[in-house]
């Protein structure tokens, strides 16, 4: 690009100066900008200026281009490039930022924060306001006002006192005074003069103000110590009992530089343990598995219907301890667990008037899908989820506790924060898992926390929420297998669509992502699309062969900044989880269609069973114990439970036989026999209820036990009882003394009694909510380039006389533009038109007229780049384009 014979005046004519790849830059890192397309170049330098559009901006810089604005906004404006290397690189010129400042800049320059050459380089003005030192907004720099802006209510006469305290000669007016007085306290060899015969106890106090904040407070009669500051103007008062260190005394102090310490480069992650990528992928497999596991056994408990809803939305804190118990788990995780099969789309609220949550009809398709396909699923919409679980229990903003599938839980930073932990996992060799605290230092680098210390605040700042989401990611990504060991796992790679992983092996094939990304130290950036930023220094990537567990290995990244990290397209997505799944599935156990029966009524399941012989098992027996194997207990309520369901003892011993790679244990065919034997003898109906059985003995048994006295029983005839309870309640009496009734029908019949699964009606996923608007693509921002550089021309080419003094949309009668347009029909020439749509939105044209008739002009439309009609009763008015 070549730079003009005329320096900029605005950031208007800066960004005229700008191809089209430096434009379509601009747009992408900030995609505001284009919503909707401005209508020229002067819109789009406006837009770039608000506030919103510069806080959004501010906030998407690394530490070190953050940096860079401080102190862009503490020096003079315009600031010349070398000054601008003093603030950042001090007096002694520190090399890596000397190396470093230019790309800083050239971000700056790229997002449209910093405009000019290099000789008058100026911040936007609302960037300026927002970092430039004030009483009320102190900068992060720790800098107070110059001298100048500290004097500005100072009498003439105090300013020329402290010009002859310092030894200067008194000037003729207050201007000169402070600007000798300025040019005393940027020389740094009559400054360190000066200082020289400062107390001991003077410069302590200079010490303390050195790095911010600036401001102090004073008495009415101020000690010698500060006394001797004062008259000097080394301290100068803003306000009554307030002193400040003016900011070229601050610098003098501080050799130059702005803040303590520039990071001009990126702090390293490192690896705390190392593992090999076997161990890794099958620890990650087993977390897969034990999650699924998870999920499912949360809808099974479900099933039936679940939890209610609160008023105000969510699980209440009640039935979240309840699901936890259920689970076996914490309620932090089973918090978790129940978000994650919400994003997932397999529960949902019924919508009925006792509302409560139920599994939804996709579950149901879920469940029949391959085991890696169903963890695909959960790993994709964890990814992408804005939902966010970890800020279960705490607080909104009006002080509500937030609860699980609650409102107020989305964090649209989310889905960025997990892509960039695991991006950085990536960067990793094979096998290495990270040290925490690297991480949350990394991240905190490229997004730093304007407000709380800016670049002051240094690795200890840990309460912001990125931190927090960073660290809810790396648990999350272990619990569901996307990490092993802390590691990231193949199909972690896979499902972040790094090359390698996606083409089915490590280090090979081609795909979307990093090069590298299979084995060594690649860039860690995966799964992300966008521009490199400029302003990051790239570094060595480190041994993808550590020597052993326990090795600190630092690795180097080259960093993207966040505002260009984006998460992968549905269909790049799609594709990416499908290789995911591909990679899990030889890693996950098969199912078997077998268990081994033992003497004590139990069966032991040595791995997952298959669904059939799984839903049989969880009905004829209890649940005893978890883990890599399942133990079933048999009971007699388990049996009967069976039975209940509408198998028959044969169908039982059957089954038992077929699925037993050991013996029928005789214990357990007795049980089952003895239990069908006495289920169904009794029967139970409705009278309000009543008892028969063939067996008066067995009714006599039931009226002389003391525990039948609330079911208030009588003897209608030797085989009937009657009862004042109703049916459900006389079943549970009964089975609770240990019997084993039925209930019939009103013809006599046994009622079986199944599960009934409860489904809430179809539902979809719940959105992302979105964090700003989307990164456009190619096609998009090749469009509105277009649309703005035609509108830049429409709106600054020269007319050949100019329709009304103040440049606005031309106006001309009906008869001056029909004539117009049809002159330029047989010329050839460009007209400027002033056009109002349907909506009554005014805009200004560019168009060459190829046709007029029936009261419409059929025209090429430079602003659009397309052949367009309007109709001419909608021109406000027309007019001539110069020649040239």
């Amino acid at each position: 690009m070549s730079t003009p014979a005329t320096p900029p005046r605005s950031l208007a004519e800066a960004l005229r100066t700008r191809d089209d790849v430096s434009l379509a830059a601009l747009l992408r890192s900030r995609p505001d900008l284009i919503t909707p397309v401005p209508t020229d170049l002067t819109q789009l330098a406006t837009r770039a200026g608000t506030r919103g559009s510069v806080v959004r901006a501010l906030e998407r810089l690394d530490r070190f281009a953050l940096q860079t604005a401080e102190a862009l906004a503490v020096a003079a404006d315009p600031a010349p490039y070398d000054v601008l290397l003093g603030l950042m690189a001090g007096d002694a010129r520190d090399p890596a930022v000397t190396d470093a400042l230019p790309r800083a800049l050239a971000t700056l320059r790229e997002q449209a924060l910093v405009w000019g050459a290099d000789d008058r380089l100026r911040l936007v003005r609302t960037a300026l306001e927002l970092l430039a030192p004030s009483p009320q907004h102190p900068s992060p720099t720790g800098l107070g006002p110059t001298v100048a802006e500290a004097t500005a209510g100072m009498s003439p006469g105090r300013i020329q006192e402290i010009v002859t305290a310092v030894g200067l000669p008194s000037t003729h007016d207050s201007v000169s005074a402070v600007a000798a007085l300025t040019k005393l306290f940027t020389a740094r060899r009559r400054m360190k003069a000066l200082l020289a015969g400062a107390p001991e106890e003077s410069l302590e106090v200079l010490n303390r103000l050195v790095w911010g904040p600036p401001y102090g407070q004073v008495t009415a009669e101020p000690a010698a110590r500060l006394r001797w500051l004062i008259d000097r103007g080394l301290l100068l008062p803003t306000a009554p009992g307030t002193v400040v260190l003016p900011r070229e005394v601050a610098l003098h102090l501080r050799a130059g530089r702005a803040h303590r310490a520039a990071e001009p480069v990126a702090p390293a992650v490192e690896a705390k343990a190392t593992h090999r990528p076997q161990v890794v992928d099958t620890t990650a497999a087993g977390q897969a598995y034990t999650a699924l596991a998870t999920v499912e056994e949360l809808l099974k408990d479900w099933d039936e219907g679940g939890p209610t809803v609160m008023r105000a939305g969510g699980l209440s804190v009640r039935d979240l301890k309840r699901t936890a118990v259920a689970l076996d788990v914490a309620e932090p995780v089973a918090a978790f667990w129940v978000e994650l099969a919400y994003a997932a789309g397999l529960l949902a609220s019924d919508g009925e008037t006792d509302e409560r949550y139920a599994a939804t009809p996709a579950h149901d398709e879920w469940l029949e899908q391959p085991a890696a396909q169903r963890w695909a699923r959960l790993a994709e919409a964890w990814l992408t989820a804005t939902r966010t679980s970890g800020l279960v229990g705490g607080r909104d903003g009006k002080d509500r506790t937030l609860s699980a599938l609650g409102p107020g839980l989305d964090r649209s930073a989310a889905p960025e924060v997990r892509h960039r932990v695991l991006g950085l996992l990536a960067g990793l060799p094979e096998g290495a898992s990270p040290s925490a605290e690297s991480v949350l230092a990394r991240l905190r680098w490229e997004r730093p926390v304007r407000g709380a210390g800016g670049a002051q605040a240094g690795p200890q700042e840990g309460d912001d929420l990125r931190s927090r989401l960073a660290r809810w990611t790396l648990s999350e990504a272990e619990m569901l297998g996307v990490t092993g060991r802390g590691a990231l796992s193949a199909q972690g790679r896979a499902l972040l669509g790094l090359r390698g992983a996606v083409a089915g092996g490590r280090g090979s094939g081609s795909g979307r992502g990093v090069e590298g990304g299979g084995g060594g130290g690649g860039l860690a950036v995966a799964g992300f699309s966008g521009v490199a930023n400029p302003s990051d220094p790239s570094a060595p990537s480190a041994p993808s062969d550590p020597s052993g567990p326990g090795d600190k290995l630092p690795v180097h990244h080259h960093h993207r900044p966040p505002a260009s990290l984006q998460p992968l397209s549905p269909a790049e997505q799609a594709t990416a989880s499908a290789a995911a799944a591909r990679l899990l599935a030889p890693l996950l156990p098969e199912p078997l269609d077998h268990v081994l029966l033992q003497a004590d009524l139990t069966a032991v399941a040595p791995g997952p069973l298959e669904r059939p012989l799984a839903d049989m098992l969880d009905v004829l027996a209890d649940v005893e114990s978890k883990g890599g194997a399942t133990v079933y207990r048999f009971t007699p309520g388990s049996v009967r439970r069976a039975l209940d369901a509408g198998r028959s003892a044969s169908d039982l011993h059957d089954f038992l036989t077929a699925h037993s790679r050991t013996p029928v244990p005789q214990p357990l065919a007795y049980l089952i026999d003895d239990v069908a034997r006495r289920h169904g003898h009794l029967r139970i109906g409705a009278a309000s209820a009543y008892v028969r059985c063939d067996d008066d003995a067995v009714l006599s048994e039931i009226l002389a036990d003391k525990r039948s006295a609330g079911l208030r029983l009588r003897r209608l005839a030797p085989t009937v009882l009657a009862a004042q309870a109703d049916p459900a309640a006389l079943l549970d009496g009964l089975r609770a003394m240990g019997f084993a009734p039925a209930a019939e029908s009103a013809d006599g019949d046994v009622v079986i009694t199944r599960a009934h699964a409860h489904r809430s009606p179809p539902r979809t996923a719940p959105e992302p909510v979105p964090d700003g608007p989307p990164t456009p693509d190619t096609t998009l921002l090749s469009a509105a380039i277009r649309a703005i550089r035609a509108g830049d021309r429409a709106s600054t080419t020269p007319l050949k006389s100019t329709p009304s003094p103040n440049g606005e949309l031309p106006r001309t009668s009906s008869a001056e533009t029909l004539a117009t347009m049809q002159a330029a029909v047989l010329t050839g020439d460009t007209l400027w038109i002033g056009y109002v749509n349907a909506e009554g939105t005014a805009s200004q044209r560019v168009i060459a007229p190829i046709r007029v008739e029936g009261g419409f002009v059929t025209a090429y439309d430079h602003t659009a780049d397309e052949v367009r009609t309007y109709p001419l009763h909608r021109v406000t008015g027309v007019a001539e384009l110069a020649e040239g």
